[in-house]
């Protein structure tokens, strides 16, 4: 879910519903729900900002959903982005999962599955593959990714059943990214998504391996070592 603080408005990605949903965070009621995909045969996974609206990841298949808000704060119709390969073709198991908007107003998105990061243009769906390296230059994969967030030239990526944090140093035209840190707590278990304050990164414990779970934190910890 992400909070729209200009327009007062939360969205949220509804899974398996193929829903997403638009609440006013001043009457605390729902404004609007969308159908963007199939329930059961869909999986809305997560939701980014942009300065006009947000978009929606769907973790079964290569498309995007782009719900724009106007100047008077209504949300309008949606919209299907279809994505053209790599990233749009589908594998088995989870495919696009976490989505972050770059600067330069395209997308990047994060590949469970494969364990990769790709920019997207948002007016036609062409996309590239962000090339993760170490600090020798060896290829590196973003296992288990699932939430991203970015500020400037810096991508966090949630690695979940990996209980960490990759911190990505992203080259300015966004086709390279070298880790420069790698973050772990005691705490993590199963983290899935983050979000920035500040300095500090908050990330959702998922424990996906705790079915029976019935509570579940936010782990607080330093978005990079100098932080």
């Amino acid at each position: 879910m992400k909070v729209d603080r200009d327009n007062e408005l939360l969205f949220v990605a509804g899974g398996a519903t193929g829903q997403a949903y638009v609440y006013d965070l001043e009457t605390r009621k729902t404004v609007k729900v969308y159908d963007l995909a199939p329930a059961g045969a869909s999986f809305i996974n997560d939701v980014t900002l942009t300065r006009d609206g947000a978009w929606f990841t769907n973790s079964r298949a290569g498309e995007l959903y782009r719900i724009p808000v106007s100047s008077d704060r209504k949300p309008g119709s949606a919209r299907t982005l279809k994505l053209d390969a790599p990233a749009g073709t589908v594998d088995a198991g989870f495919n696009l999962n976490g989505i972050a908007a770059a600067d330069d107003g395209r997308l990047i998105v994060s590949h469970t599955g494969r364990g990769a990061l790709y920019t997207v243009d948002p007016d036609n769906g062409s996309n590239k593959l962000i090339k993760v390296t170490d600090s020798s230059g060896g290829p590196v994969a973003v296992t288990n990714v699932d939430g991203i967030a970015v500020r400037g030239d810096t991508l966090w990526a949630v690695q979940n059943f990996s209980n960490q944090v990759s911190r990505i140093d992203l080259s300015g035209s966004l086709r390279k990214g070298e880790v420069q840190e790698v973050i772990t707590s005691k705490d993590f278990d199963v983290p899935t998504t983050a979000a920035l304050f500040g300095d500090t990164l908050a990330l959702v414990n998922g424990k996906f391996a705790t079915p029976a779970a019935t509570s579940f934190e936010v782990v607080l910890v330093a978005a990079c070592s100098g932080g």
